[in-house]
C-alpha cells in the first residue's frame, strides 16, 4: 500500500511502512522487478529460457498465420529448437516413460505422429523439410558427435577399458547375433533381414552414433533411400533399449539379493588417470580447431567414398579412433573437442532429433514394425546379450552383474540409453564403460555389418 505525502516541494512515498523519497522508491521498484525478471530467465525449456521460449513461440505461430514462415538457417534452426525441447521436455515430465529415454521416444516419436495424422500446419512440414534437405545438417551433427565424442574420451580408459570388458563384450554380441537370427528364422524371417535390419541396429550404439551412420552406409551399398532404412531400423532401437533397461532393473534386483555377485565398481571399474589440470583457461579456438578437425575428417571420408565407395561417416570414426590411440592431437584440442560434443549434445541432438522424426521418420513404417516376430527377436537377442556377459564377465573375473549391465549398454540409445539403463541398475559409476560399449562397441558393430553387407548384398 502507498500514500503520498507532501512535505513543500519533496514527494515522499511509504516503502514497507517507512517514508522515502519518490525516486529511491523508483529505484526499488526497479531492483525488484530486474530481481523477479533474473528469476524468470532461470525457468528454460531445454537451453532456452521461458521468456525466450515464449517469444519465439509467438513469432513462429504469427508467421505460420499470415504463411509467411522463412526459410532461412537461423529461423529454422530456432524453430527446431523450441519444438524439438518442447517434446524433451513433454518426454521428461511423462511418469513411467521419463525412466526409459523418454525425452528421446516422445521427440523422434510425436512428429511423427503428428504428420501422419496431419495435426501440425503443412507450411511448417514443408518448411523444415525443404531446410533439411537442402542442408543436409545432419551430416554436421554426426561429425561433430563422432570426432568430438571419440577425440574427448580418456586415452587410458580407452585402452584398459577394452581390454577389461572385451571378452564377455564380444561374446555377448556374437551370441545375440546367433540367437536374434535363429528367432527371426523360427518367426519366418529371412536371416537377412533379421540380421541386418533388427539384431545389428539393437548394437549400432543408438541413433546419433548408430542408427544414423549404420543407414547412411545402407543406402550407399544398397542404393536405397536412407530415410527408408532409417524408419525400418528405429523399431529395433527403441524397443532395444526398452528391453535393456528392464533387464538391468533386474540384474540390480539379483545383485542385491546376492551379493557376491556385484562389485560395486571395484573390479570392473577402475579409477582413470585425472585429465591434465595445466590447460588454459577454455578459449574458442581449441572449440574452433576441434570443429575444423571433425569437418576435415568427414571431408577425407567423403573423398574416401568416392574412391571405394566406404560411407563417410564410418571412415571419419576410423580416422578419430587412430589419432586417439596414437596421441597426434594435443591435450588441448582434445579439451576443445569435449566442449564440441557437449554443446552438440545439449544445444542441437533435440532440435535434430524432431527433425528426423517430422521428416525421415514415416509412422506407417514405425506401426507396420510393430510385430510379434520383430519383438520377440528383439527381446531374445538382449537377453542373450546381457545373460552371456553376466556369465563370461565371471568367467574372466569380472563382477557378473556389472559385466551384464555394460552388455545392456551395448544395446542402449546413445548417451541417453546408458543414462536410462544405468538409472534402472543404481550403476551410474559404470557410466565411462558404458561409453566404451556404447560408442567404440556399436562402431565396431557397423563397421563389421557394412563389410559384411558390402560382400553379400
Amino acid at each position: 500500500m502507498r500514500s503520498k505525502l507532501f512535505r513543500g516541494r519533496t514527494k515522499v512515498v511509504l516503502y514497507k511502512g517507512l517514508p522515502v523519497s519518490k525516486s529511491y522508491f523508483y529505484a526499488l521498484r526497479s531492483r525488484a522487478w530486474s530481481a523477479r525478471w533474473r528469476q524468470l530467465l532461470q525457468f528454460r525449456i531445454g537451453i532456452v529460457p521461458l521468456p525466450l521460449y515464449c517469444a519465439i513461440f509467438a513469432c513462429l505461430g504469427a508467421f505460420l498465420i499470415w504463411g509467411t514462415l522463412p526459410g532461412e538457417i537461423s529461423v529454422m534452426f530456432a524453430t527446431l529448437a523450441v519444438l524439438g525441447f518442447t517434446c524433451s521436455e513433454l518426454g521428461a515430465r511423462l511418469p513411467g516413460l521419463r525412466c526409459i529415454g523418454g525425452p528421446v521416444l516422445v521427440t523422434l516419436l510425436l512428429p511423427s505422429c503428428l504428420v501422419h495424422y496431419q495435426w501440425i500446419p503443412a507450411d511448417l512440414v514443408r518448411s523444415i523439410g525443404e531446410f533439411w534437405h537442402a542442408t543436409q545438417i545432419l551430416y554436421l551433427f554426426t561429425a561433430a558427435i563422432v570426432v568430438g565424442s571419440l577425440l574427448s574420451m580418456d586415452r587410458q580408459v580407452l585402452i584398459q577399458g577394452c581390454a577389461k570388458i572385451f571378452i564377455p563384450l564380444a561374446a555377448g554380441s556374437i551370441a545375440a547375433a546367433l540367437v536374434g537370427t535363429l528367432t527371426g528364422l523360427a518367426f519366418g524371417r529371412s536371416a537377412y533381414d533379421t540380421f541386418f535390419y533388427l539384431v545389428i541396429p539393437i548394437m549400432a550404439g543408438g541413433l546419433g552414433e548408430g542408427a544414423i551412420p549404420l543407414t547412411f552406409g545402407y543406402a550407399a551399398i544398397l542404393q536405397l533411400p536412407q530415410p527408408q532404412l532409417f524408419a525400418q531400423v528405429v523399431p529395433s532401437v527403441v524397443l532395444g533399449n526398452l528391453t535393456a533397461i528392464i533387464c538391468a532393473a533386474l540384474y540390480h534386483q539379483f545383485g542385491k539379493r546376492y551379493p557376491c555377485y556385484r562389485g560395486e565398481g571395484c573390479g570392473l571399474l577402475m579409477s582413470a588417470p585425472a585429465r591434465e589440470n595445466n590447460l588454459p583457461p577454455m578459449t574458442m579456438e581449441p572449440l574452433a580447431g576441434a570443429g575444423m578437425v571433425a569437418l576435415g575428417f568427414y571431408m577425407i571420408g567423403l573423398l574416401v567414398h568416392q574412391c571405394t565407395a566406404w560411407p563417410a561417416p564410418i571412415v571419419m570414426l576410423c580416422l578419430a579412433v587412430l589419432v586417439k590411440l596414437t596421441r597426434t592431437v594435443s591435450p588441448k584440442l582434445e579439451y576443445g573437442a569435449q566442449m564440441m560434443h557437449h554443446f552438440f549434445c545439449s544445444a542441437v541432438a533435440y532440435p535434430l532429433l524432431f527433425g528426423i522424426g517430422l521428416t525421415l521418420t514415416p509412422w506407417e513404417g514405425l506401426l507396420a514394425a510393430f510385430t510379434l516376430a520383430n519383438c520377440v527377436t528383439i527381446i531374445a537377442t538382449v537377453l542373450t546379450l546381457t545373460t552371456v556377459g553376466f556369465a563370461v564377465g565371471r568367467w574372466v573375473g569380472l563382477h557378473p552383474v556389472e559385466s551384464a549391465v555394460i552388455n545392456a549398454c551395448h544395446s542402449g540409445m546413445g548417451g541417453i540409453g546408458d543414462m536410462a539403463i544405468l538409472t534402472a541398475a543404481n550403476s551410474m559409476r559404470l557410466m565411462p564403460f558404458a561409453q566404451l560399449a556404447t560408442r567404440i562397441g556399436g562402431a565396431l558393430t557397423v563397421i563389421l555389418a557394412l563389410i559384411l553387407l558390402a560382400r553379400v548384398g
